[in-house]
C-alpha cells in the first residue's frame, strides 16, 4: 500500500510517499481502507528533529494519527462493530502511520452521518485532545475558558467541545480569523502583547486552554494560578508549573491503556458522535490534499495560519 513517511529529519520535502506492507488488525483494534486522514502540527514537529531528543523515533517514521474509513478487518475481542461499518478514529500511540491507504485504529467510534469524510478524518485526535483537557480543567457550565490558538484544529474543536458544556469561551487568534471564531461561538480577541488587559477587558477567563504555544507568562498572569492552565504546544511548561498535556492517556489518568481501546478517548469520540448529530461540532477543515502532496500538507501546517485541519486523502 502507500504511505508518507520520512526517511530522515528534515524539512517538509523529506516527507514521501512509499510502497510499504499493508498492517492487519491485531487483538483490540480494527483495520479500516482509509478515506481521509488528518495531519497532526506535532508530527511536523518530529519530522523537523526538533523533538528527537523528547520523542525519539526509529526511522523510517510513517506519519498519521487519526483516519476516517471503512472497516475491512476486525480483531480478536472486538465487538460491537461490523465489517463495512464507517467509523472514524486514531491509531496506536505508538504505532501511528495512518496517514496511509489502510489504517489500523486503537480507539473508533461510528463517523457521524453529517461529517463528510474529509471532516471525519481530521476530527479524532482533535476531539480527544480537546476532550483530555477540558475534563483536566474540569470546564462546565457557566465557566469562563480562554482557548489560545483557537482557530487552529484543536483550537476551533475545543472551542465547540467548550461551548456544548455551557461555558463561555474566548478565543486568540489572527484578526482574519475573528468572524471564524464568532461563528464558532466565541468571542475573538487578538493574541500578542497586551493579551492580559484585553482579556480583562472582555470579562476574564477561569482556566486556560493554551493550543499555540509561547505565551505562557501571559496566560499566567491571566488566571493567576498554573493550575488553571494547560498546554499541549509549550515545551516550557515545566519551568512555569503548567502541566504539558499529550496523547498518552496513562499520564493523564494514571489508567494503562487497553489492548482493545482507552476509555478516556472513546468517551471523547462518542461525545463527538452525539454532538455532531445535534449540529453542535463541525470540524473546520483548512485544506485537503492527496497522500502525494503531503509534504506541501507540512508546509502549511508550518506556517500556523491554517484554519481548521488539515486532511490527506488517498
Amino acid at each position: 500500500m502507500r504511505a508518507v513517511q520520512f526517511t530522515e529529519y528534515g524539512p517538509p520535502a523529506v516527507v514521501h510517499v512509499a510502497e510499504v506492507e499493508e498492517p492487519h488488525a491485531g487483538s483490540g483494534t480494527v483495520r479500516v481502507a482509509v478515506r481521509a486522514t488528518g495531519l497532526s502540527p506535532g508530527e511536523t514537529l518530529i519530522r523537523s528533529g526538533r523533538l528527537r531528543d523528547l520523542v525519539p523515533m526509529v526511522l523510517p517514521y510513517r506519519t498519521g494519527f487519526d483516519a476516517a474509513g471503512v472497516v475491512d478487518e476486525i480483531g480478536a475481542g472486538v465487538t460491537g462493530v461490523r465489517v463495512g461499518d464507517e467509523v472514524f478514529g486514531m491509531a496506536t500511540v505508538t504505532a501511528r502511520g495512518a496517514n496511509a491507504e489502510f489504517a489500523v485504529l486503537a480507539e473508533w467510534a461510528p463517523k457521524p452521518e453529517a461529517w463528510s469524510w474529509e471532516e471525519a478524518g481530521g476530527a479524532a485526535g482533535s476531539v480527544e485532545t480537546g476532550t483530555r483537557v477540558l475534563d483536566r480543567l474540569g470546564v462546565g457550565a457557566g465557566d469562563r475558558v480562554l482557548v489560545h490558538g483557537a482557530a487552529g484544529g484543536v483550537g476551533a474543536v475545543a472551542v465547540q467541545l467548550a461551548i456544548a458544556r455551557g461555558a463561555t469561551v474566548i478565543g486568540t487568534a489572527s484578526e482574519s480569523n475573528h468572524d471564524f471564531l464568532r461563528s464558532l461561538g466565541a468571542e475573538p480577541t487578538t493574541y500578542g502583547p497586551g493579551l492580559p488587559g484585553r482579556v480583562r477587558a472582555l470579562g476574564g477567563v477561569d482556566t486556560v486552554f493554551d493550543c499555540a504555544g509561547g505565551a505562557l507568562p501571559d496566560l499566567l498572569e491571566i488566571t493567576g494560578d498554573p493550575a488553571r492552565v494547560v498546554t499541549i504546544a509549550d515545551f516550557e511548561a515545566g519551568a512555569h508549573g503548567v502541566h504539558m498535556s499529550h496523547g498518552a492517556p496513562a499520564d493523564e489518568t494514571g489508567d494503562a491503556v487497553g489492548s482493545a481501546a482507552d476509555p478516556l478517548a472513546v468517551h471523547g469520540l462518542r461525545i463527538a458522535v452525539e454532538l455532531a448529530g445535534q449540529g453542535l461540532l463541525h470540524v473546520p477543515v483548512a485544506a485537503t490534499y492527496p497522500l502525494e502532496e503531503a509534504a506541501a500538507a507540512h508546509e502549511l501546517s508550518e506556517t500556523r495560519h491554517a484554519r481548521g485541519k488539515i486532511v490527506l486523502v488517498p
